[in-house]
């Protein structure tokens, strides 16, 4: 019998034709305007296919009584939900480091565009005041200290880098791990740190994180940058403090409502930094994302070995 795969987002053009390849699958376009969630009766699903907006909650799962994998397109999977789908024996896949790379590269991009105010200057070129320059205020971040919160894949990717720009770099994580750096408690790296670099899940014990009390720790020279999820820093605790000269900037390719409603006041301040979550976005590892999820999520289907990697293991400050 023929298993049927739920897909809630589109997905890379290889992958998709990888899934259509397999001739024991069904595929259901969920974001199609001729999906009808009839469908959903008509052919039982077995495997839901996401990327990180569509949906894998407990409502969901308890329509399909027959799903046996969710394949997250992606690392964060604060868009299932992991023990309820765990507790009904479902696999849930993801794609485990194959972003850190490029999470790293965009970290650092952010880090010297907002450190050396390279995006006040662009703008001001392209706004034809090249004399502004006059008035320009840029560092380096060379010699700098940058506090790194949560040293898995990509955080310790981020040290590297860092230490390649002359940085020294101090970490905090839920356990020490053994590398070249120092191990600070929260407070410490908050209070030390010139940078503080966000690289942690979304998951209860990281909701709010960053919030009034430990944005006031932190120097009024320094900056943070969040590649991770948008809502393990307060935002409007965030918002105060970078109006009221607390920290000096803040930089990030994530927020905790995505796309942010017009009024969102980051958006409206000149030393907050924000892109469109792109980090993962290029084509090499968008495509790797989506072509090591749907090749998993066939094997366990197909009743196949897939890559043990691939099965999530709860590691709360380790993404």
């Amino acid at each position: 019998m023929k298993k049927t795969v739920l897909l809630l987002e589109t997905i890379d053009e290889k992958a998709l034709d990888i899934l259509k390849a397999d001739t024991e699958t069904n595929i259901i376009e969920a974001y199609s305007e001729d999906f009808d969630e009839s469908q959903l009766d008509k052919h039982p699903v077995h495997g839901i296919l996401t990327r990180g907006k569509g949906q894998v909650n407990e409502a969901l799962i308890s329509r399909l009584p027959q799903l046996e994998v969710v394949g997250r397109c992606g690392v964060g999977l604060d868009n299932v939900n992991v023990p309820f789908a765990t507790s009904k024996k479902i696999k849930v896949v993801n794609a485990p480091g194959v972003n850190s790379q490029t999470i790293a590269e965009h970290t650092l991009s952010l880090m010297l565009i907002l450190q050396r105010n390279l995006y006040q200057s662009i703008a001001q070129v392209k706004a034809g005041d090249w004399e502004k320059r006059a008035n320009f205020k840029g560092d380096e971040i060379f010699g700098k200290t940058l506090g790194i919160l949560g040293l898995g894949n990509i955080g310790q990717k981020v040290a590297k880098l860092a230490e390649a720009f002359g940085m020294e770099v101090i970490y905090w994580n839920d356990k020490k791990m053994e590398v070249p750096y120092p191990f600070k408690s929260l407070e410490e790296v908050l209070t030390e740190a010139d940078i503080v670099s966000m690289h942690l899940p979304l998951v209860e014990s990281t909701k709010n994180l960053i919030n009034e009390k430990s944005l006031a720790l932190m120097k009024k020279s320094s900056l943070l940058i969040n590649t991770a999820r948008g809502g393990i820093i307060d935002q409007e605790a965030l918002a105060s403090a970078l109006k009221n000269g607390v920290i000096a900037g803040y930089a990030a390719d994530v927020l905790a409502v995505e796309p942010p409603e017009k009024t969102e006041p980051l958006l409206g301040l000149e030393n907050a930094l924000i892109t469109a979550h792109v980090g993962s976005l290029t084509d090499r590892t968008y495509t790797k994302m989506c072509v090591d999820v749907v090749n998993n999520v066939l094997a366990i289907l197909n009743k196949e070995s897939p890559d043990e990697n691939s099965i999530f293991n709860r590691n709360e400050l380790n993404p």
